[in-house]
């Protein structure tokens, strides 16, 4: 799918560099009065999600000549400011910023959600991709995906994977991988990414399937050993460590996707704007180079590619959360 994905990406941001079509938006938007709110679900203060909310969010501005800012709402796994985006007038005034988690893995997770991803939104485009990868502290005798696959594989629930809670993606790319490789780990859930990589550095687990950006020092530094990143193309961040799909894994993908969308009921024109406005700054070099010294991808690409992405992967991690019998109390 995400292979796809990039390739309808690429393909529509080059033909935006070629047209110039015009949006029949409404005549009160974008207003010069009246700022564009982001709604980012989860807490100010430098995370991955918000950095880039706020990388877009400043871009948007100046290209739309108003302000856009971020409205940071956090709690419950995003579920907080999703609902609250989901009730918001739906005027082109009042967006979603959001990702995997909250997008199209809680859905599975928790019961009688107040919001539907896919019918309490209109996509408006994907954003970017920041892949996981597999680390492992330096004691482990596995120095490729393949020696950690037969390590796991010849003593079964020996070797523990540690994550940031059950249900986060950490903890998911995990069960993906045991169900892909037919290994046995043990989870150890977290409350905060720092401690478990603190606690892989010194060996009380041995793995984690972190974001490339909490890792990325840690792994330059020679503090720990990267084996596999969890996508079909290689993070520029760590360009030599291969991926899963060169290692004979294309199924193994695993990633935290952002996305932008609106309220249901948003004009058709409001949004077609906005997917331009979005592809276009996605193009823009100083954006790329943000995006990739946070381990970030830029996606970009249609409407109708956020759509299916999101259906895809709502799918796909159904199946892992019912298979692996992840509940959230």
């Amino acid at each position: 799918m995400r292979n796809s994905l990039f390739t309808l990406a690429l393909s529509c941001t080059l033909a935006a560099g070629l047209t110039a079509p015009a949006f029949a938006t409404t005549p009160e938007w974008p207003a010069a009065d009246k700022p564009i709110q982001i709604i980012v679900p989860a807490p100010g203060g430098g995370g991955t999600g918000d950095t880039i909310a706020r990388l877009m969010a400043d871009r948007l501005s100046r290209k739309l000549k108003t302000a856009v800012i971020v409205d940071n709402r956090g709690g419950a796994n995003g579920n907080i400011g999703a609902t609250a985006a989901a009730a918001a007038p739906a005027d082109g005034f009042k967006l979603l910023f959001s990702w995997a988690g909250t997008l199209a893995v809680n859905p599975s997770l928790y019961r009688g959600l107040p919001f539907d991803p896919q019918k309490s939104f209109v996509p408006i485009a994907l954003v970017a991709d920041v892949p996981n990868i597999l680390v492992v502290n330096n004691e482990l005798p596995a120095r490729d995906l393949a020696e950690f696959v037969s390590i796991a594989k010849s003593s079964p629930e020996r070797l523990n994977y540690g994550s940031t809670g059950n249900g986060s993606s950490m903890h998911l790319a995990g069960e993906l991988f045991k169900r892909e490789t037919g290994t046995q780990l043990v989870h150890v859930p977290y409350a905060a990414p720092g401690q478990a990589t603190t606690n892989l550095m010194s060996n009380e687990i041995q793995a984690m399937f972190q974001l490339v950006p909490g890792v990325v020092g840690q792994v330059k530094a020679g503090k720990l050993r990267a084996l596999a990143v969890m996508a079909p193309t290689r993070s520029q961040a760590l360009a030599d460590v291969p991926t899963t799909t060169e290692l004979g894994y294309p199924k193994l993908q695993s990633s935290t996707w952002f996305a932008l969308l609106a309220p249901k009921g948003t004009p058709a024109g409001v949004v077609d704007r906005l997917n331009a406005e979005v592809n276009e700054v996605l193009q823009d070099p100083e954006v790329k180079k943000s995006l990739a010294t946070m381990g970030a991808t830029p996606l970009g690409g249609t409407r109708q590619a956020l759509a299916e992405h999101l259906a895809a992967e709502t799918t796909k991690w159904a199946r892992v959360i019912k298979d692996s019998g992840i509940q959230i109390q």
